[in-house]
């Protein structure tokens, strides 16, 4: 029998036992593909990679395999259903087919997993270039754990608010959550320390920043989530209907802020009123507030260039606000190591990408504010000095609370300004 003829028998047998299996069981059957006799190779496998047939014929040695098994089945599948298996007894003498003998017996096998459902959330709007980025990051896990697991989206608040997303996260309302810390002033004490006016420059910067101290300190007051990665953006600078040229500029105007930015505000002589960023463009068009502390990228991801005139460049206060992407711990826990690897492997990665969009958002947001017209009003560094004392105060006072509370404030700050030199 020449070789050709073994395989052509081999491919005929398989066929009709998928035929009988599937014909008589009315199930799937296991992933049977040709297998080549060939005697002077020890083994013959199938190509597919989740399953696989061996033949012995060597040294024209009678090789008997009894209770052959053929396995065709995804690696991720469980033992909970029920399906078949082909048993044989084969015998084989260089390559020779001497007699086939087929039986099959219902065993409990591996029937598909049900992928893991995972809820994410944020405030951020679709339109907001992190949402298409978020979307990204979560098909990056789906593909690297092999379709265990599957996010469900909630952006613009749908689901939580922004100062609820943590706590969301916290009790398992939501499985991963997407906010920053500074919606709930008073809560992150370490992490505010982040959002201070101390010269930031650019979303990759910032969130390099951010992850090097959090990674450094690992602060008590997030032990009780898994954080996944951080990120940051990009110098929040001052945005107004008025034009803003001179620190004395600010006085009395009423300033839309969070966290330090308020107190920021507060310290050059505005008038801070806590907003979220979702309600600043309503409240600047029906006058609400007259300006907004923000990175640029605002006057195009919430249109904030149709409400505003002006973009003061006050670098010397430029200060960044801290975002998380975290996940319940219990959650997490619960994930398989390999998932969990996943996880951790593509949120490395997107610490330095979510820099980036904060980046292009910035320079997207300068030129669609120039598009309509409006002014951005540079800052001379004599001037800018002048700010940056303006605002010392807010640093020494947080290091004070800080020192206060048990916490090195006063170590966090020289460890942040260190990391800003660092990544300028």
């Amino acid at each position: 029998m020449n070789r050709i003829s073994k395989m052509i028998i081999m491919d005929r047998i398989i066929r009709k036992i998928e035929k009988i299996i599937e014909m008589r069981n009315n199930a799937p059957n296991p992933i049977f593909r040709t297998c080549y006799l060939e005697s002077e190779k020890k083994y013959n496998h199938i190509k597919d990679k989740d399953a696989y047939v061996a033949v012995v014929s060597r040294n024209n040695e009678k090789k008997s395999l009894n209770k052959f098994f053929v396995k065709g089945f995804p690696k991720n599948w469980n033992t909970d259903h029920k399906t078949y298996w082909m048993v044989f007894d084969f015998e084989a003498i260089m390559g020779d087919i001497l007699e086939f003998r087929w039986s099959s017996k219902k065993i409990t096998y591996a029937a598909p997993k049900k992928p893991i459902q995972l809820r994410w959330c944020t405030f951020f709007p679709p339109a907001h270039p992190l949402y298409p980025m978020s979307q990204k990051w979560g098909g990056e896990i789906e593909k690297l754990t092999g379709g265990q697991v599957k996010f469900t989206y909630f952006p613009g608040g749908t689901l939580l608010k922004g100062n609820e997303i943590y706590d969301g996260v916290l009790k398992g309302t939501v499985d991963i959550g997407m906010s920053c810390f500074a919606y709930t002033r008073g809560r992150f004490p370490a992490m505010e320390a982040v959002d201070l006016p101390l010269g930031y420059t650019t979303g990759t910067m910032a969130s390099y920043v951010i992850n090097d101290f959090y990674n450094k300190f690992k602060p008590k007051e997030l032990a009780n989530v898994k954080m996944l990665f951080l990120h940051a953006h990009g110098a929040g600078i001052l945005h107004s209907k008025k034009p803003v040229y001179k620190l004395e500029d600010m006085k009395g105007l009423k300033i839309r802020s969070t966290g330090f930015s308020a107190k920021v505000a507060k310290a050059l002589g505005a008038v801070p009123v806590a907003m979220p960023m979702g309600g600043t463009y309503e409240a600047l068009q029906k006058g609400v507030v007259e300006g907004s502390f923000g990175p640029i990228e605002v006057l195009k991801t919430w249109k904030q260039a149709e409400v505003v005139k002006y973009t003061t460049e006050c670098y010397g206060v430029g200060y960044t606000t801290g975002f998380f992407v975290a996940m319940n711990l219990k959650k997490w826990n619960s994930l398989p190591k390999d998932v969990q690897n996943a996880f951790e492997n593509v949120s490395a990665k997107y610490i330095t990408i979510s820099g980036g969009v904060w980046d292009a958002g910035d320079e997207s947001g300068r030129k669609y504010g120039l598009s309509l017209g409006n002014k951005i009003i540079p800052v001379s560094d004599e001037e800018n000095a002048r700010w940056a004392k303006a605002i010392q105060p807010v640093i020494s006072d947080y290091e004070k609370k800080a020192e206060s509370k048990g916490l090195p404030g006063k170590e966090y700050v020289k460890t942040l300004k260190a990391l800003i030199k660092k990544y300028k």
